[in-house]
């Protein structure tokens, strides 16, 4: 299937074995020109299953054998995750928050609580909502840093078609109390890195490390510890707009 969607303000044409990543971009589709076109075929399905089998052996956990049409929704987003570095957006694993015009972004490894804390939000916050619940794409401009929905959601799928300027990046990290503070760009850098899609190519590795350091030096950057108490929210919100 050939079609183009717009992600990050810029138009991906995208051709396709399946029609699964169709489907799954109906609210990003365009009828503008592509600024690029990615194309999958049979070998970058089966380099997807290779790569989900070896995460599986490697975390001691059972391989699930995903069908081609989903494999292939993972090949596609990462060859437009490489292509959009050349337009200064790189991908980010987090949860990206909207409220009153601006975008939150709540990144950890799996398993801390994103999920749960972005719930927190939208219970305590009307009017908050979800840019974006697992891959959002981060936008590096002149006028600053901005996060971008994608139909590329995790699990969930919650996405919002929407680009939003980046109020803060928050790091969480599991405690028994609620307590949020700001840190320097230095202290999180690697963590930065542990949670950004990082390409194989080396020159492509040094745009997404030079596009990190902008959004860590135009961006505020918070270290939220958090238990499972919903007040989680308030101490986070508080914390960033001080």
């Amino acid at each position: 299937m050939d079609f183009t969607v717009s992600l990050a303000g810029v138009n991906i044409g995208i051709s396709s074995v399946y029609d699964t990543v169709y489907n799954m971009c109906g609210g990003y589709l365009t009828e503008n020109s592509a600024d690029f076109t990615v194309k999958t075929d049979a070998f970058d399905i089966d380099f997807e299953r290779e790569k989900a089998e070896n995460e599986a052996k490697a975390e001691g956990r059972s391989y699930v054998d995903f069908p081609n049409g989903y494999l292939e929704t993972l090949a596609v987003y990462r060859k437009i995750a490489v292509k959009l570095l050349d337009h200064g957006v790189f991908l980010m694993h987090g949860v990206a928050l909207g409220l009153e015009g601006k975008a939150y972004l709540f990144t950890a490894p799996s398993g801390v609580g994103k999920t749960t804390h972005s719930r927190f939000w939208c219970d305590a916050y009307p009017g908050a909502f979800i840019i974006n619940g697992d891959k959002p794409l981060i936008k590096v401009t002149e006028d600053g840093v901005y996060v971008c929905g994608t139909p590329w959601a995790g699990k969930e799928g919650q996405n919002t078609n929407v680009i939003m300027p980046l109020k803060a990046v928050c790091f969480l990290f599991r405690g028994k109390e609620n307590e949020i503070k700001e840190v320097d760009f230095g202290s999180v850098f690697p963590l930065m890195i542990g949670q950004t899609y990082r390409p194989e190519n080396a020159e492509d590795m040094q745009k997404t490390l030079e596009l990190i350091k902008k959004t860590g030096e135009r961006t505020k950057l918070f270290a939220l510890h958090c238990n499972l108490d919903p007040d989680a929210a308030r101490v986070a919100r508080e914390g960033m707009e001080k």
